[in-house]
């Protein structure tokens, strides 16, 4: 019987090159770092478009993954990085394109549409600070506090602060729907 290699050995060997280590860890991790993608940006189309840059620029990454964090820990601070690039892009991007007239109009038009489709409680963490969707999106992937907080690099009390405060801005979300 033979034991399936740890994250953390098939990070080093993808590291070194081996394609097959890289492989298998993403059909290990892929589903992960994509829900979380999702769970961060509250669009499928952003998701997969974070998820495809991530893993393009994952066996660089690697090189610099020392083992000292649990890989999942690693990754999932480089899938939070990402999206935070990602949001810094997208703000300077649209501010470039302030005063594009009927086309950004249409554009965003568009994104509104598409994120009215998407389920209440995706919607409603987009509602939230950066800080507490963030946070949020990682405890709902079954992290840990003391998880969460190593890759937000914040204490483990800031983290269930943060989680009680988002629970209670969605609940006063959710009452003021209905009350509507």
């Amino acid at each position: 019987m033979q034991m399936e290699p740890s994250d953390q050995r098939l990070a080093k060997q993808a590291a070194l090159g081996d394609g097959d280590a890289f492989a298998t860890l993403l059909a290990r991790h892929y589903d992960r770092v994509f829900a979380l993608a999702f769970r961060m940006s509250g669009l499928r189309a952003e998701a997969e478009d974070l998820t495809q840059d991530i893993c393009a620029a994952l066996p660089a990454k690697l090189t610099r993954f020392d083992g000292h964090a649990q890989f999942t820990t690693w990754l999932y601070r480089v899938v939070v990085n990402a999206a935070h690039d990602r949001r810094r892009r997208q703000a300077s991007h649209a501010r470039a394109a302030d005063g594009w007239g009927d086309w950004e109009l249409s554009r965003q038009a568009a994104n509104a549409e598409t994120a009215e489709r998407i389920d209440w409680l995706t919607r409603a963490m987009r509602a939230l600070p950066e800080d507490l969707r963030d946070t949020l999106a990682l405890v709902l992937d079954d992290m840990t506090h003391a998880e969460v907080g190593e890759v937000l690099d914040v204490s483990e009390g800031t983290v269930s602060w943060r989680v009680s405060e988002a629970k209670k801005r969605l609940k006063d979300l959710k009452e003021k729907e209905e009350n509507a």
